[in-house]
């Protein structure tokens, strides 16, 4: 996201994950006849965020049913437009092959835990084998970082608090567009913040307006 390039130089380390956000409108329901009561229908904000900054640096928007895992990659990708990857940390949801291999396209290092029925056949895939040759080994040190991974549950933490869980666009279209907006309303407080921090005052705050009154 444009929004998150202010902080390029301040973020190597990232982590995917997923968050819902609930809508004004229902789903189709059945009514009294089968006893089912109206439900909400949820928008899925698949999010790549830096673990130290919390910027957002990729988002992609599916209906409540968009798997994790797909996303994952086109997440890495547009992440490295902008950002130098070192490490990406996510849980076993993520774990797969190419996964490991899209984050090394992109010159980092996956941590993501395998599940208790991998295995460390290689099956293609040389990298897979070495890690998890590494996360039987070195168990301590790759769990130190993918630990890194609970960051991006306090961005979805902050991005709801501060901007609302709930989208009050009825039109799809319109809901996408919401949580854009809410997303880079976010990233803007974490580069006012990150600027401050490192003692850059942002001047377009200060800025006199143009607009004659």
């Amino acid at each position: 996201m444009l929004s998150a390039l202010p902080v390029a130089g301040l973020e190597n380390d990232f982590s995917v994950d997923s968050t819902g956000f609930r809508t004004t409108t229902f789903n189709a329901y059945n009514g009294m006849k089968h006893n089912q009561k109206k439900e909400h229908q949820w928008v899925k904000a698949h999010l790549c965020a830096g673990v130290k900054t919390n910027i957002v640096a990729a988002v992609a928007i599916t209906d409540s049913n968009g798997g994790d895992s797909p996303q994952f990659g086109p997440l890495v990708r547009k992440t490295s437009e902008g950002f130098i990857i070192d490490e990406v940390s996510d849980d076993m949801a993520y774990s797969s092959r190419l996964n490991l291999q899209l984050v090394a396209n992109e010159g980092g290092k996956a941590y993501i835990p395998y599940r208790k029925n991998a295995t460390g056949k290689p099956r293609g895939s040389s990298l897979w084998s070495k890690m998890y040759h590494y996360f039987q080994i070195n168990r301590d040190d790759f769990m130190e970082h993918y630990h890194k991974r609970s960051n991006i549950e306090a961005t979805n933490a902050v991005i709801k608090r501060k901007f609302g869980e709930t989208l009050k666009s009825k039109n799809p279209v319109a809901q996408v567009n919401e949580l854009q907006a809410k997303i880079v309303a976010y990233n803007l407080t974490v580069v006012i913040h990150e600027m401050y921090e490192n003692g850059i005052k942002p001047e377009f705050l200060h800025a006199k307006s143009d607009v004659c009154t």
